[in-house]
This record gives C-alpha cells, structure tokens and sequence, in this order.
C-alpha cells in the first residue's frame, strides 16, 4: 500500500514540523496546500516535500481538501491536520498496515481520532473517522465546515489512533461566523444543521443550541450517533440554564426509544443530583459503569465509562458509607491518577 498524505495549512509555523516529522516515517507521498499562510509555513513544508501548493482561501474546507486530494498520485490518500500528532506506536502500527498484500486492501480505513486527554495524556474524547481511502473511488469532501467523506465499498476500522493536539488559540466564534456566512445563502441539511447548533453550545447560547438543535431533530434521515449527542447536548444545554427538570425529563423521554450510553447515564445522574434525588443520581452512576462505548461513528467520552461515575459515586458515599467511598475512591485513581479531583481529595482518603 502506498500511501498519499494530504494536508490544507495556513499559519501552521507552530506545529507543522511537529506533524510532519511523524509523516515522513510512513508517506510515500506528502501534499501539501496552503490557503493563504502569512506566517513561515510555506517554507516549512517545503523542507519536507515539493509538492506544496497554494490555494485561495473560499470559507470552505472541503473545497481546500478536495484540492489537496487532486494533487495525489498513490493508490491510497490519508488527511491530517497540521496540529496533528502520531506516537511512535501508532505510526508502527500505520506502516503494518501498509503491508498488506496488493488487491486485500480495503476501501476505507477508519481510525480514532482523539481530540481530548486528561492529566497524564491519555485520551478522554475519541472517535472513529474516515482516514485512509482507496484513490480511484475518487473520494470527495462534503461540507464547507466539519467537512466529511462518505465512505463505500469495504471498511475497515483499525486500532490505530490519531492525536489532535492543539497548540495555537483559535478564534472561538470561527465556525460560527462560517455557518452564519452559509445560512444567508442556503437551506442546511441535517448535518449541517446539526453542527451549526453545535456551534452556539460551544459558545455559551444554550437557547439557541436548544432551539436549532430541536430543528435538527424533526429533519429526515438523521445519523444515529448524531441524534445521541444531540439529545445529550440539549440537556447539558438545560443544565446550565439551571433547568435540571427540563433536561432530565428530555433525556428520560430519549431512553425510553433508545439504549442509554454512559454519557447520557452520567448526565442523569448529574440532573438528579442537581434536584437532590441522590437515590436516583446513584441508580444512573452505576448504570454508566455497566455501559460498553461504541467507537463506531459515535463520540466516545471515555472518562464517562469509569472515571466520572465513580468518583461521583465517591462523593455520593462519603458521609454515609465511608468505606464504600474509599473503595471507589482507588478505583477511580486508579483510572486517572493525575485527575485534580484525586490529588485535591487524596488526605482525604489516606
């Protein structure tokens, strides 16, 4: 298998070397495109590759992408983002991959991708994506924002994850002023409308997150993981407007159509709490702790499964049944020994 890496930059001088570093190890080909770089990035990327190209910036990222993949020569393109970052085990684990005898390949090849990390760097927030696709189906990003490929024919999901490791500060409110931008011009679909609604929760307009998000929802064909993390964003939306009642009866309406995952268990018991139901806060802890996550399409919250139900079950415990609470105590450490809430808690318990 050879493999293509294609990449859209644009001030990236603080992290492109980081990313392509771990690139070159395993790349038989590097594409790099630029969309409108001030800073030293250019330069940077061609110590690496000559294939390095320009491209006018239209506020779409899928327009930049698609280009990167047309400058593609190798039977199998993969994209990274230049804050990016690959361990030495998983790039061991990419070049494995590449083993593979010609004509087994796969179509697709999905790998996690984890966007979140506690104290000692393990990933908390992971997911599957669409990461390395066979050339000739002629891949194509839809979207102008949260871009994404649909994938067809064999798919593979792989054990192999990708970091993205942040280092530079962002303008917050971009990808709402790039929805805002759109929405003047066009009707959204449902997964347009669905991150749009995003956006707003990301910035602190929780009615307007509930509003376009319950939009979202009534909209045909709608992608299971996406209908999940929507009901659970509505009632986080809730809770901060300090509407506990409205976001545990909205959540309490979704199980009873769906399987609850240990996110929306957490949540519950969050809500109870908040309402001073720690009977009934205690129940949803200890289901999130029998809960298996499924990586497949859905956003994992892995400290969800273990680390947060039993540490809120630590504090549930402590003036009634200390013992208990100790117990969960270790075993919450033992998750996640870094986490303030175990260093700031740890005489506590000794």
């Amino acid at each position: 298998m050879e493999i293509s890496v294609c990449m859209i930059v644009k001030d990236e001088e603080q992290t492109l070397s980081r990313i392509l570093d771990c690139v070159k190890k395993f790349a038989d080909e590097i594409i790099i495109v630029d969309t409108g770089s001030k800073d030293s990035t250019m330069n940077l990327a061609k110590g690496y590759t000559d294939k390095v190209f320009s491209f006018k910036w239209e506020n779409d990222f899928s327009a930049a992408r698609n280009f990167s993949f047309s400058k593609a020569s190798k039977d199998f393109i993969m994209w990274l983002d230049a804050d990016d970052f690959i361990t030495d085990e998983n790039i061991d684990k990419i070049l494995k991959l590449k083993k593979i005898e010609k004509g087994k390949e796969k179509d697709f090849y999905f790998l996690k991708y984890a966007i979140a990390f506690d104290g000692a760097g393990k990933p908390t927030f992971e997911y599957f994506r669409e990461r390395i696709m066979r050339r000739k189906l002629n891949p194509t990003w839809q979207g102008f924002i949260h871009e994404a490929i649909s994938a067809s024919g064999n798919i593979s999901y792989e054990n192999i994850t990708i970091e993205h490791r942040k280092q530079k500060r962002s303008d917050p409110k971009r990808n709402l002023k790039m929805y805002l931008f759109h929405k003047k011009n066009k009707i959204f679909n449902a997964r347009e409308q669905y991150y749009f609604s995003k956006e707003y929760y990301y910035n602190g307009y929780y009615k307007s997150c509930i509003k376009n998000l319950k939009k979202f929802l009534k909209m045909e064909n709608l992608f299971l993981p996406n209908v999940y993390d929507a009901n659970l964003t509505i009632a986080r939306s809730y809770f901060f407007l300090k509407k506990y009642q409205f976001a545990t009866n909205f959540l309490l309406d979704f199980i009873k159509k769906y399987t609850p995952n240990s996110e929306i268990c957490c949540e519950l018991g969050r809500n109870f709490e908040a309402q001073g139901k720690i009977e009934l806060a205690k129940i949803f802890y200890h289901s999130a702790l029998l809960c298996q996550p499924n990586y497949k399409g859905f956003f994992v919250e892995k400290e969800c499964y273990h680390f947060v139900p039993l540490f809120k079950l630590c504090q549930i415990y402590y003036k009634t049944d200390f013992e208990t609470s100790k117990k969960l105590f270790m075993l919450a450490k033992q998750q996640n020994p870094n986490h303030i809430n175990i260093t700031q808690n740890q005489k506590l318990f000794e």
